[in-house]
């Protein structure tokens, strides 16, 4: 369905929001010109965003390309999320140093129903086109997949990364791996994509479907990348593997704890990648406001788009009275345990009371920025904890109030 011209913002605008948290825009003059052409009919453009149903569950590093294309769902555009259902059982070799084991028809389905509840936190679901690329590579018959293979060369699909990486260190890739480039590229004809979105990694399958596009007839979609967002650590990649990610599905409180504990330069990243606040009100906020009131409210706003406002003005409330104003959580549990008058080291104390799995995990924790010792954040694993007083020690969310059943003189050396 078109829009009227009056219904898109001038192009000049559209851009700027456009490129708000975008890592790379191939090519920006194309995506003017399709921009200044959609306005000139008031017919929107086709953006499209794909995903494999491979895991359950959402992260917020899964939700910064989602809020891209929201954000050219919001301009007016068609926003089309694309689930795998097809790509997804031949494994994205994105990022891959082996094969990756394909999932079976159940599990994709299993996931692909959690993916559209999920994606609706983000995206309107009344004006998101859903659809899955089974529809017609489901259909595609030995002629169409040998049409496909014919428009990509060998030294072509050597030139990404990951495979020439395999194959000069002779490692095996499966043909399988060879199609999916092509199949994902594919999506982008069978759907007369005019804009794809995707994490940088995946600019090589994006350029494919630039190319495949024109071998088909079409004119090029534009290809628009986001960054790949750190995890609470501010160091690697947001992962649930790697104990450093903020899951859509966790309790509100969880949620607005885990924002409360990034370091404020990490903060600003945050803002640009997961909110909608525009770049100018940011620069403005960076400038006047405080960064604990500024962190309070980014906690809020992520807590109110997977809750709801009212949920995230409470997460803040009990926050504060958990850590600002040194309020114990009720049903907390208390352990006494024997230390020196000396007081005992942070990373052994998290050991000793079982908020670790060892020392070595305990200096995980505290690296990935995990780690509270009466409400302040703490990194330093050799930090020294009196227990004269009772400690309030939190590891993610697991609580326990610390105290000494003995205290042990130490003999001072003659």
């Amino acid at each position: 369905m078109s829009v009227s011209m009056s219904n898109f913002a001038p192009v000049e605008e559209q851009l700027t929001y456009l490129k708000k948290g975008s890592a790379e825009i191939i090519r920006e003059g194309d995506l003017r010109a399709k921009l200044e052409k959609s306005r000139a009919t008031g017919k929107p453009l086709r953006v499209k965003l794909g995903m494999d149903p491979t895991a359950p569950d959402l992260h917020l590093g899964h939700t910064v390309v989602l809020r891209k294309l929201k954000h050219f769902q919001d301009l007016g555009h068609t926003a089309i999320f694309l689930i795998g259902d097809f790509t997804g059982m031949i494994g994205d070799p994105t990022g891959r140093s082996a094969t990756r084991p394909p999932l079976s028809r159940e599990q994709i389905e299993q996931n692909a129903e959690t993916y559209k509840a999920q994606v609706f936190k983000i995206l309107d679901p009344k004006k998101t086109v859903i659809d899955f690329n089974r529809r017609w590579m489901g259909a595609f018959t030995s002629d169409d997949f040998v049409r496909l293979m014919a428009k990509y060369t060998v030294s072509q699909m050597l030139e990404r990364e990951e495979f020439h990486k395999r194959f000069s260190e002779e490692k095996p890739i499966s043909m399988h791996e060879l199609l999916y480039p092509l199949v994902q590229g594919y999506d982008s004809v069978a759907l007369e994509a005019d804009v794809e979105l995707g994490g940088t990694d995946q600019k090589f399958n994006l350029l494919v479907g630039r190319e495949l596009q024109r071998g088909y007839g079409q004119e090029s979609q534009v290809v628009l990348t986001t960054p790949i967002l750190e995890g609470l650590d501010g160091v690697q990649k947001m992962s649930k593997s790697l104990g450093n990610a903020i899951g859509i599905h966790e309790a509100p409180l969880e949620m607005y704890g885990k924002v409360m504990s990034i370091s404020d330069e990490m903060m600003w990243r945050y803002y640009e990648l997961l909110t909608d606040v525009q770049v100018a009100e940011i620069e403005k906020m960076k400038r006047e406001a405080h960064p604990m009131q500024a962190k309070k409210d980014l906690a809020r706003r992520i807590v109110a788009d997977f809750h709801s406002a009212e949920t995230a003005a409470k997460a803040g409330e009990d926050w504060a009275k958990q850590f600002q104003k040194g309020g114990i959580p009720e049903d907390v549990e208390e352990v006494a345990i024997e230390v020196t008058d000396g007081g005992v080291r942070l990373d052994k104390l998290l050991a000793r009371v079982d908020l670790a799995e060892s020392v070595s995990d305990a200096v995980r924790k505290l690296k990935q920025k995990a780690v509270r010792v009466n409400g302040e954040l703490q990194t330093d694993p050799v930090t020294r904890i009196d227990l004269n007083q009772p400690v309030m020690l939190q590891v993610g969310r697991r609580i326990k109030k610390v105290r000494a059943s003995l205290i042990i003189g130490v003999r001072p050396k003659e």
